[in-house]
């Protein structure tokens, strides 16, 4: 069997699964299965399989039953000693596995290994932005306050989920957070300290609808239902850090109101949020905003992301 199974589940993603799945086969790193979760899609991803050469790429059909059932599917077809998610719009590094799979090799006692990743936008041009987590060692605490784990960047032993079991198919957003969150209260966690995902911003993000991720605010009161009594005071700040999360996906869509609700409702729920850099940040996007428009303030955005990706080609040259 092979070292690793990376799991993508696919829903009418054909736009960027072929670039997706050619990420993972430039991998330095080569003893994998890739299983591909097809979720319903409505699109050609059968015929476009049956044109695959690479004996370790299999497509596995089901109905439609969201990513929670097809993250799982996959992992009752895995038999890896490691197994690694994968979104089917999401890119990794050359040298991710590989670098993960040691990080696991190096420290038994590790259940799950993630990364840092760096922003790009939908053509796959990078923002020039870096997501940076800290969420190693002992991590429930940071992640019961906030989940700064990206799902497309973490590899875990097969015997984790053998342990906590398998994404709740209940949960239709927020699914990885309450892993992390399960496998964090067992196990300690790493990370690499390194962009070796590239998360793909567009227009059908699931994240990018925040009214949709405000119906799963509600998941905070599952996370907090099994924890000790001395951890209760973080879900205040649960609380907040998500409002903060919500207020910036409706930043994106646009809805400078609802940004303003979620900013409020950020710091009644956790006050120090306030006076915190991205609480600042906000504010200053929901005044650019209020002053030059939804049509205004993407502009200035793209022009701060243009000015970011010329700086980082400064300093790499």
């Amino acid at each position: 069997m092979p070292k690793v199974s990376v799991i993508i589940p696919v829903y009418n993603a054909m736009t960027y699964l072929p670039e997706t799945l050619k990420s993972v086969l430039r991998q330095t790193f080569t003893d994998f299965e890739v299983l591909i979760i097809d979720d319903g899609s409505t699109d050609n991803i059968g015929q476009w399989a049956n044109d695959l050469v690479d004996s370790r790429v299999k497509l596995i059909v089901q109905k439609n039953q969201g990513a929670s059932v097809a993250r799982n599917t996959g992992i009752a077809q895995a038999k890896s000693e490691y197994i690694a998610f994968l979104d089917a719009d999401d890119l990794w590094e050359p040298t991710k596995l590989e670098k993960q799979v040691r990080c696991l090799e190096d420290n038994p006692a590790v259940g799950l290994v993630h990364t840092n990743m760096l922003l790009i936008d939908w053509q796959g041009q990078s923002s020039g932005r870096v997501m940076k987590s800290n969420a190693e060692g002992d991590a429930l605490k940071q992640l019961l306050r906030q989940n700064t784990i990206v799902t497309s960047s973490v590899i875990l032993r097969n015997n984790c989920l053998t342990t906590v079991g398998e994404f709740d198919r209940n949960l239709r957003y927020s699914q990885d957070w309450d892993m992390w969150v399960r496998i964090a209260a067992r196990y300690p966690l790493a990370v690499i300290k390194e962009p070796l995902v590239y998360y793909r911003q567009h227009p059908n993000n699931a994240t990018k609808n925040w009214q949709m991720l405000e119906q799963n605010l509600g998941m905070i009161e599952k996370l907090f239902q099994s924890v000790s009594q001395e951890l209760l005071y973080l879900k205040n700040r649960s609380y907040g850090y998500a409002s903060i999360y919500l207020a910036w996906k409706a930043l994106q869509n646009g809805d400078r109101q609802q940004a303003r609700y979620f900013r409020n409702q950020a710091i009644a729920h956790y006050p120090q949020l306030r006076y915190s850099s991205g609480c600042i940040r906000l504010s200053v996007a929901i005044a650019i905003m209020q002053c030059l428009g939804a049509d205004g303030f993407n502009r200035v955005l793209a022009l701060i992301y243009a000015l970011r990706r010329r700086f980082v080609s400064i300093i790499a040259q």
